[in-house]
């Protein structure tokens, strides 16, 4: 016997699901995604990134936001990235004042569960974003950070980094982001 047909949701549903869930969801091609949960380690290297990103951002015209803003892409995938940097003017998605769609750095800490995701399918979804310069991939469970940087329009070079002395430096966004200082407290 067939299973039941997805429900399809519309955009509008989304939003009306996100307005009323205490936890926050992606949506694409009709489908919403409960967004689990993360472990301390998730938080602290998040909150480490962010930390010094907004530190070394000041004065610069760029700003980094943590995972309560809302991204949108070309081809509609509406998701919570850990961390982005927008330099310049913030551009929303009509009638959405929650929800930017010109990063130039966007940052995810993996998980199992989400690792291929982040390192496939969301990040051809998150190529298309013209503004889109630099994409950080930060491992939670061991030390190792890949770097990736556009170089043309479709072409990206990627930098793999695992050791705790490793110096990321961004390219587009002038900042500086020292593993030890990523991973401070994780691996105590």
């Amino acid at each position: 016997m067939p299973g039941q047909p997805q429900r399809h949701y519309s955009v509008d549903d989304y939003f009306a699901v996100e307005a009323t869930s205490t936890i926050k969801h992606e949506y694409y091609q009709g489908e919403i995604f409960a967004m689990a949960g993360a472990s301390v380690a998730h938080n602290d290297i998040t909150a480490s990134v962010l930390a010094t990103l907004r530190v070394a951002l000041r004065g610069t015209g760029c700003r980094a936001f943590g995972s309560d803003l809302r991204l949108r892409t070309p081809e509609g995938l509406y998701t919570y990235p850990d961390v982005m940097v927008i330099c310049g003017h913030i551009e929303l998605t009509p009638d959405r004042p929650d929800t930017v769609t010109n990063p130039v750095l966007l940052v995810e800490v993996l998980s199992d569960a989400t690792r291929d995701y982040d390192r496939g399918e969301k990040f051809t979804l998150y190529k298309a974003i013209p503004s889109l310069r630099e994409y950080l991939l930060i491992e939670q469970n061991q030390v190792a950070v890949d770097y990736r940087q556009r170089q043309e329009p479709n072409e990206w070079r990627s930098t793999a980094y695992d050791v705790l002395s490793a110096v990321v430096r961004l390219g587009f966004v002038p900042v500086e982001l020292a593993l030890n200082e990523i991973y401070r407290d994780v691996f105590a």
